[in-house]
């Protein structure tokens, strides 16, 4: 068993990036390489350097919903509204979504509330046992809720991004969202952020070096900030989160491989792990699922030879599949990441979502 208290460390609050960096690849890249055990410290402008010809590059290319939308309640009295997902859940005309709410308390099934242009409103219909709600919407205009999200809602940042007023709203629109986000796959409510230090510029380097690209998409959810609460890692319960894998993403993964599968982030890493769990062979039409895989020590791991990550909070699943990935098929990696992480903050690395980022070879 693992207790969670080996995924804990210390992390100075200045190190929390609360801003990106002036340039996506002008943030630290650390080097890890595990067949020798060493560390670099480069820039991330650098990592064409550290890939071949053949190597794919696997990526989650879901756009993140501008999902935070602030209301009123019939009394005066401000609320918020985080839209998380689309269902289809059937209670009369309108859209049905699964929604956090905040009060939850003056915002429970029965209470309305609207957007202060009054273009949208909503009605709670349902409680979830995860603390989340269903809300049926209504537009003015006979726009979709995403369209209005789109129009006038703010990126749903992650609590430790702290944003005392809205003069970085329009950035944080530009830079909370990868270069290669696909807007006809606006379905995330949190960035896949190991995508963030991507330029344009850096793709095109690869692909001249004969480094190819293969899209999926997971629908990133708010479960992947939520810290283990329990006293061990296996008693944890995971959360799920909807991805779509295309055919020729498939078949990357899968004999004969021409070079390394680098996967861009951990949802990349959850989505492949997922499919390779029941799949041997391409399907010859995307797959859709529910990633619901737990990734920890002592996993081994089937689709991902080298992975680009960020550095993670304490006590989180994220930094369980990191540790899971630096020494498969044993528990090693977890003190060795807490190593990793001890040398990261004391040659301060900007860490979590804004922060830099890791190559794992």
């Amino acid at each position: 068993m693992i207790t969670t208290e080996r995924l804990d460390y210390r992390l100075p609050a200045e190190l929390i990036a609360q801003a990106p960096a002036e340039r996506r690849d002008g943030s630290r890249l650390l080097v890890v390489e595990r067949a020798g055990r060493t560390l670099s410290h480069r820039m991330f402008s650098d990592l064409p350097e550290y890939l071949r010809p053949g190597d794919v590059l696997i990526r989650n290319n879901a756009s993140v919903l501008p999902a935070r939308l602030h209301v009123r309640r019939p009394t005066g009295g401000s609320a918020e509204c985080l839209l998380l997902r689309k269902t289809t859940a059937a209670h009369g005309a309108g859209e049905i979504w699964q929604c956090l709410v905040r009060p939850g308390r003056r915002l429970a099934v029965g209470a309305v509330f609207r957007m202060e242009d009054a273009s949208l409103s909503g009605e709670v219909i349902a409680s979830m046992e995860d603390g989340t709600v269903h809300v049926r919407f209504a537009t003015r205009t006979g726009e979709t809720v995403a369209a209005v999200a789109n129009r006038i809602g703010d990126i749903p940042l992650p609590p430790y991004i702290e944003r005392p007023d809205d003069s970085r709203r329009e950035e944080d629109r530009g830079r909370y969202q990868t270069v290669y986000a696909d807007p006809a796959r606006q379905y995330a409510v949190a960035a896949p952020t190991a995508g963030l230090h991507f330029t344009q510029g850096l793709l095109g380097q690869l692909r001249a070096q004969g480094v190819r690209v293969a899209d999926l998409t997971l629908h990133v959810g708010l479960g992947t900030f939520r810290p283990i609460a329990t006293d061990t890692v296996e008693a944890h319960r995971i959360h799920s989160e909807f991805y779509e894998m295309p055919d020729a993403t498939q078949r990357v993964l899968l004999p004969p491989l021409a070079g390394r599968r680098i996967a861009v982030g951990t949802t990349t890493v959850r989505s492949i792990e997922d499919f390779l769990s029941t799949h041997d062979a391409p399907l010859g039409r995307a797959h859709q699922a529910e990633a619901a895989v737990f990734i920890h020590p002592p996993r081994e791991f089937r689709g991902v030879d080298a992975l680009i990550t960020n550095f993670h909070q304490p006590r989180s699943t994220l930094l369980c599949l990191v540790a899971a990935f630096l020494a498969p098929g044993t528990f090693d990696g977890i003190d060795w990441l807490m190593e990793i992480y001890a040398q990261a903050v004391s040659m301060r690395y900007r860490f979590f979502s804004y922060g830099d980022s890791m190559l794992i070879l």
